[in-house]
C-alpha cells in the first residue's frame, strides 16, 4: 500500500510537472509576438533570452504564467481587507453563498419532485420531459431575462441569483433521485409487502435509504453546477460583486490575470463543496444508511 501510495505521488508530480512546461511553453508563444510589436521600434534590438523573459511577464498577458496568477491571487487575498471589493476572498464569499443557497434550494425542489414523480404516472408523463426540456436552453440566455423578470417583480440582489443558480442545481438531484427510488431490491420490497407496510414506511425505510448514494451522486453534480449558476447570475446583474462581476470586469479591461484568479478561485470553491458532500455521504454511509 505504502509503495502505491509512493508510485501515486511520482505520477501526479510528472503530470504537474508536464503541465508546468506546457503552460510555459504556451505562455511563451502566445506573449511573445506582444513583446515584439512593443519593442518593434527599439534602435538596438534585444537578444532573444530578454524578449523571451518579457514575454513570459507582460503587465497584460495573453497567457498569463503560473506565478502570476498566484501573485494576483496572494495580493487580491492578503493585501486587502475582506470587505474591499478589491479583495478575492470577498467576492469569493458573495459567490459561495450564493452557490450553497442555491444548491440548497435546487436540490430540495428535486427531490420533493423525483418523489411526486415516482409516485404518480401522470406527473412522471407530463413532468419528466419538462424537466429534460428545461436543460436544453443556455443558462447564458436564460439569466439576464430572468434577472429583468425578477425585477419587475420586486426580487433584486441575492434573491434572482439564488433561484438562477437553482435552476442550474434541481435537475442532477431530480434525475438521480427518480433511479434512487426505483431501485429498491425486489426482495425487500416484498417482505415489507408482508408485513403490510405503509406506504409512509415504505418510502422512510425503504426508499430513502436506498435512493441515498444516488442522491449523493445528484449533489455532487449539483455542488459543481452551482458554482457555475452563480458566476452566471451575477453577470446581468450589475452589482460589481461575485466572482462573476470579477470575471466580467477583467474581460472588459483586458485583466487576464484578473480573470484567471477567479477561475482559480471558483474551482476552489467548487472543489470544496464537493468535498463537504463526501464527507457528509461518508458520514451516512458509516451510520449506516443508504446501504
Amino acid at each position: 500500500m505504502l509503495e502505491q501510495r509512493k508510485t501515486d505521488l511520482a505520477l501526479i508530480g510528472v503530470a504537474g510537472l508536464a503541465i508546468l512546461i506546457v503552460w510555459y511553453v504556451a505562455a511563451l508563444a502566445l506573449n511573445f509576438p506582444q513583446v515584439m510589436v512593443i519593442h518593434a521600434r527599439d534602435d538596438v534590438p534585444l537578444p532573444f533570452t530578454s524578449l523571451a523573459l518579457e514575454a513570459l511577464r507582460p503587465a497584460r498577458p495573453v497567457l498569463p504564467t503560473v506565478d502570476q496568477i498566484a501573485t494576483e491571487i496572494f495580493n487580491t487575498t492578503f493585501g486587502h481587507s475582506v470587505t474591499s471589493p478589491r479583495s478575492l476572498v470577498h467576492h469569493s464569499a458573495i459567490t459561495l453563498g450564493t452557490a450553497v443557497a442555491g444548491t440548497l434550494l435546487g436540490a430540495t425542489f428535486g427531490l420533493v419532485l423525483a418523489t411526486a414523480i415516482v409516485h404518480n404516472r401522470t406527473l412522471e408523463v407530463s413532468a419528466m420531459p419538462l424537466v429534460i426540456a428545461s436543460q436544453t436552453v443556455p443558462i447564458l440566455a436564460i439569466a439576464p431575462m430572468a434577472v429583468v423578470l425578477f425585477g419587475n417583480l420586486g426580487l433584486s440582489g441575492f434573491v434572482p441569483k439564488v433561484l438562477i443558480t437553482s435552476y442550474l442545481c434541481f435537475f442532477p438531484v431530480t434525475i438521480a433521485m427518480v433511479k434512487g427510488l426505483r431501485s429498491v431490491d425486489r426482495q425487500m420490497s416484498e417482505l415489507f409487502e408482508t408485513y403490510a407496510a405503509t406506504d409512509r414506511e415504505r418510502f422512510f425505510l425503504l426508499k430513502l435509504p436506498a435512493s441515498l448514494p444516488f442522491l449523493f451522486t445528484g449533489l455532487k453534480i449539483s455542488a459543481a453546477t452551482g458554482v457555475v449558476g452563480a458566476i452566471v447570475s451575477e453577470m446581468p446583474t450589475g452589482g460589481g460583486v461575485g466572482l462573476g462581476a470579477r470575471l466580467l470586469s477583467g474581460s472588459y479591461y483586458g485583466q487576464t490575470v484578473q480573470i484567471w484568479a477567479a477561475l482559480v478561485a471558483s474551482a476552489a470553491i467548487s472543489i470544496l463543496l464537493i468535498w463537504i458532500v463526501t464527507k457528509i455521504e461518508r458520514r451516512f454511509l458509516v451510520a449506516g444508511l443508504g446501504r
